[in-house]
């Protein structure tokens, strides 16, 4: 959940979208993304949306809490039934992120979960995400998650080695996840992803091929591989900035992900997503699809984003802030926009790109099918769907897709 909020208008105050935005709901999936704020200790390398308790101490007091966290969302979610009126639909997928959501006793994330079930329903075979920090489990808690309804669970890895972890500044220690994923396994979760990041300052190809092959050792169905992203602001940002630790470019990450791709194919992986790779279709993540395609979510928590039939809008950032305005009766929306034809498009090509099913050919301006044409003749394109009306990255293309992608939307 970034961090910087962009401009936008004004949220009504009782949160009702245009007339349009459910139009031919019953045709697109809804979700919920319920963000929990609250950490630990603070990643050098984090931009989300988060507060450790020293940071939230004296600025927005009982509201700010964690105690009284779940029902704040609770009461968001209620506002969303209200604006979403006698929309049908059950939700299929439920994804609770931060943050570290198990910070909180897992009792709060079922009550979380209980009042989307009470106002919504949840679809037959519904996927029920949490996101976790590996020492903030143990068996007990996550069979406490397993029985409040939860059927997937995600491990922030990041890193097999310590001295790639200590950069990162994140506190578990090795082994720990790859622990998680027998104990989530031992609990009845059905699907278990870990979050791996490359391209670490100090980071070296043997440190990275260690943490895939403890990774897929450990034996989930998921792996997400991200590139370390050095965002302005951060502590790590400010390291590199006086030359303690060193920058990592682009050629680095190219290698690491060659690695990724070549490693992770070996165990049985198959990418589904630029950076996502499962076991089996069951394996993906519903949730993200359902991001990468442009279905209806509806955000909860600070800062949360939603989407809803071209409607896009987010949540005051500050916890206090949030609970304030829905303890005064009143949606937690800081601003909106209403996506024009135009803007969807563009959109639809951004993210359906990034999938191994691609983007159709139908979507791209008369420069973007040039562009296309161009990808296809430099190797950035597989032929063959290009011939069935897709636009689909090969490996090639997955290294260059953000230049591809710019081009393609023209």
């Amino acid at each position: 959940m970034p961090s910087v909020l962009p401009d936008g208008e004004s949220v009504p105050q009782d949160g009702a979208l245009p007339p349009h935005a459910l139009e031919g709901a019953d045709r697109r999936p809804l979700g919920f993304y319920l963000h929990v704020p609250y950490c630990a200790t603070r990643c050098g390398y984090c931009d989300f949306n988060t507060y450790t308790a020293g940071e939230l101490r004296g600025s927005g007091g009982a509201l700010a809490s964690r105690d009284n966290y779940a029902e704040t969302v609770a009461e968001e979610i209620r506002l969303a039934r209200k604006v979403l009126g006698d929309d049908p639909r059950p939700v299929e997928t439920v994804f609770v992120g931060g943050g570290t959501p198990t910070l909180l006793p897992a009792a709060d994330l079922g009550r979380m979960l209980a009042a989307i079930r009470d106002e919504f329903g949840l679809a037959a075979g519904a996927e029920v995400t949490t996101e976790a920090n590996p020492e903030s489990v143990d068996p007990r808690y996550l069979e406490e998650l397993r029985g409040a309804g939860f059927n997937r669970v995600s491990f922030g890895m990041q890193s097999a080695r310590q001295h790639v972890l200590r950069v990162l500044d994140r506190t578990h220690t090795p082994g720990r996840p790859e622990a998680c994923v027998a104990e989530a396994r031992a609990a009845g979760f059905e699907h278990v992803n870990l979050d791996l990041i490359y391209g670490t300052p100090g980071e070296s190809d043997d440190d990275w091929r260690a943490s895939l092959d403890a990774a897929i050792a450990a034996g989930p169905d998921h792996v997400s591989a991200y590139a370390l992203i050095v965002e302005e602001g951060t502590q790590l940002a400010r390291r590199i900035r006086r030359g303690e630790v060193p920058m990592t470019d682009d050629d680095v990450h190219a290698d690491r992900y060659l690695i990724a791709e070549e490693t992770l194919s070996a165990a049985g992986f198959g990418w589904y997503e630029v950076s996502n790779w499962a076991t089996t279709a069951a394996g993906r993540c519903r949730h993200n699809e359902l991001y990468w395609t442009g279905a209806d979510w509806w955000g909860a928590g600070p800062g949360a984003h939603s989407h809803v039939g071209g409607v896009r809008w987010w949540n005051a950032k500050h916890p206090g802030s949030y609970a304030q305005a829905l303890a005064e009766g009143r949606t937690p929306g800081a601003g909106r926009e209403v996506l024009a034809a135009e803007d969807r498009r563009v959109e639809r090509i951004l993210l359906e790109l990034r999938l191994r099913a691609g983007c159709p050919l139908g979507l791209l301006a008369p420069a973007g099918a040039r562009a296309a044409e161009r990808a296809l003749a430099d190797g950035l394109l597989d032929p063959g769907p290009y011939e069935e009306g897709r636009a689909v990255l090969t490996l090639r293309g997955r290294l260059l897709a953000d230049a591809v992608v710019r081009d393609l939307v023209d």
